[in-house]
């Protein structure tokens, strides 16, 4: 009797041998593709029990059509590859790691928001070309005392905020789902988004990517901006509007943006932010260590793992799921 499979649909790391571990552990059989497309994978994963997923589309067509399908698992703590609702109303478990890249995340941040505000990656540039003059980095202005504005307080901007505080800035924080008493452990003030746009010298985006943050930071919000303030983004590259985004910096609305995500990576050769003095780009990095790529892949599989052993994956993101399967409620060590 041939063994369950479980595919990973796409991925960027040299082997599967963290993933294949926990896997072969509950007797199921690990199969790495590379899929780009619906029909991919749908053709390349028939027959799978659970789908590991990195940036492969997991719509409804493809869940339709994978007919033993129990659990897909996403790396990483977004889950805006997937058809949520689709796979709740198909009685498909949906997992993440919530929790992998707190300390990475939030360290490439500051790391981000320090460049721009003392203008490290321009000063480099220039010494490289042979201009030994700090004049070309007027103006920069003392840290200490100013406003750092954290769009979404989740687990990295929480910690960001404790790294922040370390450097003397004041915190202001938006996000309609979290209550004034967390922002205070944090002493932070919790206010509108339009206060911590105008209030802001520092912008810092952590909100996931959904149909209600799409775009949230346009035209309309960056003209609220100190032209002053720098943007940070680490989050979800389409939660800034990059049109906007451009616009913002041309026409020096703001003084510059620190980049980890943008709306279509990688960036294309044309895209007018890799020509700016004022923009620092990373490829979407923040989430990298060496430690963290072994959480992150660990914690995925074991997503899956847990379904096929009977239980509610640890990191359920589809809650509503629990209706319709009779799995166990509570998880146990089964790895």
């Amino acid at each position: 009797m041939s063994k369950p499979k479980v595919y990973v649909t796409d991925y960027e790391f040299a082997n599967l041998k963290y993933e294949e571990e926990v896997i072969n552990e509950v007797g199921a059989e690990l199969v790495g593709v590379q899929c780009k497309t619906e029909d991919e994978i749908i053709e390349q994963c028939k027959d799978a029990v659970g789908l590991i997923n990195q940036y492969s589309p997991i719509t409804r067509k493809v869940m339709e059509s994978l007919p033993n399908l129990k659990v897909v698992a996403r790396y990483g703590v977004g889950v805006n590859t997937i058809d949520i609702p689709a796979a709740t109303e198909l009685g498909i478990c949906v997992a993440n790691v919530p929790d992998y890249c707190m300390d990475e995340v939030s360290d490439h941040a500051m790391a981000l928001l320090l460049a721009c505000a003392r203008k490290v990656v321009l000063m480099n540039n220039e010494v490289k070309k042979g201009n030994w003059d700090f004049k070309v980095s007027v103006p920069i202005n003392r840290l200490r005392g100013q406003n750092l504005g954290l769009i979404s307080f989740g687990r990295i901007a929480q910690n960001l905020a404790k790294k922040a505080q370390a450097f003397g800035l004041n915190l202001l924080v938006f996000d309609p789902y979290v209550p004034e008493s967390v922002a205070k452990q944090y002493d932070a003030k919790l206010v509108s988004l339009e206060e911590l746009l105008k209030n802001s010298d520092y912008i810092s985006v952590h909100a996931p990517l959904t149909a209600e943050t799409e775009h949230l930071i346009s035209e309309k919000e960056l003209q609220m901006m100190k032209d002053s303030a720098f943007i940070i983004n680490t989050g979800r590259g389409p939660v800034i509007d990059e049109k906007a985004l451009i616009k913002a910096l041309q026409q020096k609305w703001i003084a510059g943006a620190g980049l980890d995500v943008l709306e279509v990576e990688p960036a294309a050769p044309d895209n007018p932010l890799l020509k700016m003095d004022n923009v620092v780009i990373s490829p979407h990095a923040a989430w990298y260590s060496e430690q963290a790529e072994v959480e992150l892949r660990t914690k995925t599989a074991r997503g899956v793992a847990e379904v096929l052993k009977g239980y509610f994956p640890r990191y359920l993101v589809n809650k509503d799921v629990m209706e319709k399967l009779s799995l166990k409620k509570s998880i146990m060590e089964v790895l």
